[in-house]
């Protein structure tokens, strides 16, 4: 196998790891964790405000326990509401607060802070190059 094709996904994880590493320090002055900051923003993002559990877990790739996890998490802090859908109460719903909504904007500014040191070291030309290289290949390896 060629050496550099084995490094470029080695380098992807790496620079995941650091990525994600940092946004969980800069998140924990808020008391956020990347994960649960996905969740606010996907609801926050949603038409109505709300999200099925299982509609969380296809959005974050994650098991229903580790979604349930983080939604318990979220619902302790006052950041969601949580209950059984009006026609299935089997049917977990999950809603965003007017809390969990200022929360997302408090975080906005370490998105922006991240994701501009993840592109600092590229000029204009190479970040738009870079970020749609970085869509193909993600295009890729989803599953159709």
């Amino acid at each position: 196998m060629n050496e550099q094709l084995f490094n470029a996904g080695r380098l992807m994880k790496q620079i995941n790891d650091q990525l994600e590493k940092n946004a969980n320090n800069n998140l924990r002055e808020i008391g956020l964790t990347v994960s649960q900051l996905n969740v606010l923003r996907h609801l926050n993002h949603a038409e109505d405000g709300r999200l099925t559990m299982k509609e969380v877990e296809k959005k974050l790739h994650v098991a229903q326990s580790t979604a349930t996890g983080i939604a318990m998490r979220l619902e302790l802090k006052g950041l969601i509401t949580a209950r059984g859908d009006e026609s299935d109460h089997r049917i977990k719903v999950i809603e965003i607060t007017e809390e969990g909504r200022s929360v997302c904007l408090k975080a906005k500014s370490f998105i922006i802070e991240t994701e501009t040191r993840l592109l600092n070291a590229l000029d204009e030309e190479d970040r738009a190059h870079f970020v749609e290289m970085l869509k193909k290949v993600r295009d890729a390896l989803v599953e159709k």
